[in-house]
């Protein structure tokens, strides 16, 4: 009879164990989906403020079609690329994260164009829709950070022992980070000529 309590007590254990480690794995997936979803909310802003700044720098600087154009482009880009948070894969983030890194970099070269005329440097709608971008950008920084450190997280509970064999009886996948290109433009030091 004491063997069979022993027994009883055991699988009541693991079985407790196992609810919880799954219970946590729903919780960390659900937490980079929701992660997800504040990156694409951030970047739907970004989205909107970029033809109102292409508009505005257009009135003073009608000859820098080309970067006018590149940040037009990116931004069709970088929108054509959705994903849906509760479907990310890692393919879908690499395509993502590629499509930010053009449109950061054209982003830069436009707001470098922007100094080389004082006009508009000192343009109050200018003004406020550079400072919007500017923290449009931050929050997409702090969104990524969260994304990653929830991706973090998961990843550590699938791989770290007892809770990976849990995680891979449930079929929880990793999540891959949300992380720049090498060598994107982002990383580079914007030029500005004048």
């Amino acid at each position: 009879m004491n063997s069979m309590w022993i027994f009883v007590i055991v699988a009541v254990v693991i079985g407790l164990y196992v609810i919880t480690a799954y219970n946590k794995f729903v919780k960390l997936t659900q937490r980079a989906k929701e992660a997800w979803a504040d990156i694409d909310v951030q970047l739907k802003r970004r989205y909107d403020l970029i033809p109102n700044l292409i508009e505005t720098v257009k009135g003073y600087a009608s000859h820098e079609r080309e970067t006018l154009d590149a940040v037009t482009n990116a931004r069709a880009n970088a929108t054509s690329t959705h994903i849906d948070p509760s479907n990310v894969t890692p393919d879908q983030i690499a395509a993502m994260a590629g499509a930010e890194s053009v449109l950061s970099g054209a982003l830069s070269r436009l707001l470098a164009v922007a100094e080389n005329y004082p006009d508009l440097k000192a343009n109050t709608n200018f003004l406020e829709l550079q400072r919007e971008l500017s923290d449009t950008e931050n929050k997409i920084q702090a969104a990524r950070r969260f994304y990653n450190g929830n991706v973090r997280d998961l990843n550590i509970a699938l791989q770290s022992f007892p809770s990976n064999v849990v995680g891979n009886m449930f079929n929880f996948k990793a999540e891959e980070f949300f992380e720049l290109e090498e060598g994107s433009e982002q990383r580079e030091p914007v030029k500005v000529d004048f």
